[in-house]
């Protein structure tokens, strides 16, 4: 053996090296399983290693020599079955040792498995993972899984034991809580809303945190946590009544180092458009909000709060969507949401989809919009209903290829388009963008006609020279990509010649 590899340090740092590459002959298990097999000096390192991410107790109870033969027999999927355990006597205090002999070397620990009668020998508050930094499981088995310097955890429901895990947590860094649907009373959500935001108020060293809907004494408490840089809300299917906001005595609030801020699956988005009104981001970077509806007097509010919120420099990425239709519009109903826009000049990423009103667009407004925006990587204004996708567009090719000189960088595009006028001379000399790999063009035509699509074809392989094909929610771009794929099948091989 190498007198290398009896430097402890050495040793580590390959090992560690080895567990980072993927092998097609064997599993990464299997082989660090075997590195312990073979002398006492790779022994620990390995062990370690095998220990350090494990998913369910399934493991740690196949120590146990009554219970190997059970679990073995099962495979390794715990998750999908724990009948198993049906009947099976708890652990003797003998076999509480055998449990624990490897706790010691756990970092990350993923509980799925619903069995805690089996561990009910071991006293609360045992601390049996005293290495534990990542820890995703259920309230059930807190109190015997909460080292004091637990820097990771995803909870998948509320109660009391919230408490002694705030209180115990002292490092606590990174926070999610999602209610796994089904296993909770609904008519108790209110009750574990409550809970959950007098909680969180105990943390003081979050960098991340996701979450229901929060009242707004956990607003303020949040503002002021320097260490918080990511945000997110998420509503859930199972949270009936969450905590409600109004206006009065609100004050304004400045979250100074949040760089990341999402609200999803929203029932109700009057909450967190108040929050987003008396709210400042200077740092934010990126935005995502999802609802399953929004009406056109909240998208109105919610872009104003948006643009006041003290972002206009650093913000990269706007993801705003709706995700059903609630109404027929008798009469169209209009959004200009560009002019919200103007003001984020490092926008990278825009992605807007609305279902129950139309997105007002046209040659200048999409022109003003690249010139602000010249680092923009991906442009996606889109829609549940491709009828809907043009009938506010006045954007047409001409208008289109102008604005698209204005962002050299940009990657993907869709917008609607209007193709009942073809404004762009096939003969010109086109200035082609080359950045561009994935466009979807939405036109209120059923089909194109095949005189038009011979002509849209060979502008689009001029002007835009790694577009393939015109990608859209219903067949108008049929016939206009099967021109398009001749013409690329033609200028292929003088293309390979050249380069």
């Amino acid at each position: 053996m190498h007198q290398a590899l009896l430097v402890p340090e050495v040793l580590l740092e390959i090992f560690a090296y080895l567990n980072t590459i993927p092998s097609k002959r064997t599993s990464t298990l299997k082989l660090f399983a075997a590195l312990a097999r073979t002398c006492k000096i790779f022994y620990e390192p390995a062990m370690d290693v095998l220990w350090t991410e494990i998913h369910g107790l399934e493991p740690l109870l196949g120590c146990v020599t009554r219970l190997h033969p059970l679990i073995d027999r099962r495979g390794t999927r715990w998750d999908c079955d724990q009948s198993w355990a049906k009947g099976v006597e708890p652990l003797s205090a003998r076999e509480v040792h055998q449990f624990l002999r490897h706790s010691f070397r756990v970092r990350a620990l993923n509980i799925q498995s619903h069995h805690p009668h089996l561990l009910s020998v071991i006293p609360a508050e045992a601390y049996v993972f005293p290495r534990l930094k990542s820890l995703s499981l259920s309230i059930t088995y807190l109190n015997l899984f909460l080292p004091r310097m637990l820097h990771r955890c995803h909870l998948s429901s509320v109660d009391e034991g919230l408490q002694s895990f705030v209180t115990r947590c002292i490092a606590l860094e990174h926070l999610c809580i999602h209610r796994t649907p089904g296993i909770h009373d609904i008519g108790n959500t209110a009750n574990e809303l409550s809970l959950l935001s007098d909680r969180i108020r105990w943390c003081t060293r979050l960098v991340t945190l996701s979450c229901p809907m929060l009242d707004w004494e956990t607003w303020k408490h949040l503002s002021h946590l320097p260490t918080l840089l990511k945000l997110e809300i998420d509503r859930g299917l199972e949270y009936e009544d969450p905590p409600s906001l109004s206006n009065r005595d609100l004050v304004n609030l400045s979250f100074l180092n949040i760089t990341s801020l999402s609200f999803l699956l929203l029932y109700d988005s009057a909450n967190i458009i108040i929050v987003m009104q008396h709210s400042q981001f200077p740092s934010l970077k990126n935005f995502k909000f999802q609802a399953f509806y929004l009406s056109l007097e909240e998208a109105e509010q919610l872009l104003h709060a948006l643009s006041h919120c003290k972002a206009c420099r650093t913000l990269e990425e706007i993801i705003i969507c709706c995700l059903e239709v609630r109404r027929e519009l008798e009469y169209p109903e209009f959004l200009t949401p560009t002019p919200h826009l103007l003001c984020f000049t490092q926008l990278r990423t825009l992605q807007l989809m609305f279902t129950d009103f139309y997105i007002s667009l046209d040659n200048d407004l999409l022109l003003q919009a690249m010139s602000i925006w010249p680092h923009i990587r991906t442009l996606k204004i889109n829609y549940t209903d491709a009828s809907m996708s043009s009938s506010g567009s006045e954007v047409t090719l001409h208008g289109l290829f102008t604005a698209l000189s204005l962002c050299p960088h940009l990657h993907t595009l869709q917008v609607p388009i209007n193709t009942a006028i073809i404004d762009v001379d096939p003969d010109a000399e086109p200035m082609q963008h080359t950045s561009l790999r994935s466009l979807e063009l939405e036109t209120s035509d059923p089909e194109i006609a095949d005189a038009d699509a011979e002509t849209l074809a060979g502008i689009i392989s001029a002007w835009l020279p790694c577009i393939d094909r015109v990608q859209n929610m219903g067949r108008s771009w049929h016939e206009v990509n099967v021109h398009l794929i001749s013409l690329r099948a033609t200028t292929a091989p003088y293309d390979v010649k050249a380069s």
